[in-house]
């Protein structure tokens, strides 16, 4: 017996529809991976917020202080974050402390009322200032931290850590801010 041999035939409309569908792949494949252009550049912003911490003892503030000021004096612009293990390009450029507030609004029925409480002298609320350069103007992010108003941050230098803190405002170098988070 006669083996008869079986030939593929190709006509134009095949090659035009194996070429769609191997451009459909590739293109694909390319948007998966990020190499298809159309992505934003990331140029990176420089960026000035503010964290608040509150219930401080004062002697830590104190301490904190003195290291934001030494820094300044060694020429930096504040205390240097980090994250990691890792120094950060933000720094911690001012400490401010304000009293404890002594008074609390305990209405529940629409009444008003204050209830005096003495003034704990030995505790504090801090504002931080901090700045510094984000690589990526899309996501401003601090080490591992995203920064938004509102968002609790902690606020970590090579000399100090505080946690639950608050971003209470974010102003990025081309101009937009959000002010004072309530």
């Amino acid at each position: 017996m006669e083996k008869k041999e079986k030939r593929v035939k190709l006509n134009i409309v095949d090659i035009i529809i194996l070429a769609v569908a191997l451009a459909a792949i590739v293109g694909v494949a390319l948007k998966l991976t990020g190499h298809l252009g159309g992505e934003t550049q990331k140029v990176g912003t420089d960026i000035t917020y503010t964290v608040s911490v509150e219930n401080v003892d004062r002697a830590i503030y104190e301490s904190i202080k003195r290291y934001v000021d030494a820094a300044k004096a060694a020429g930096k612009p504040g205390d240097e974050l980090m994250a990691n293990g890792e120094v950060l390009s933000f720094y911690v450029t001012d400490v401010t402390a304000v009293d404890r507030e002594n008074s609390f609004d305990l209405s529940t029925d629409g009444t008003s009322y204050m209830t005096l409480y003495p003034v704990r002298r030995d505790k504090v609320d801090l504002l931080f200032t901090i700045q510094g350069h984000s690589p990526d103007n899309t996501l401003t992010t601090v080490g591992t931290q995203e920064v938004r108003v509102g968002k609790g941050h902690i606020v970590k230098t090579t000399h100090f850590e505080l946690t639950y803190g608050v971003v209470r405002d974010c102003q990025w170098a081309d101009g937009t801010s959000v002010d004072q988070a309530g």
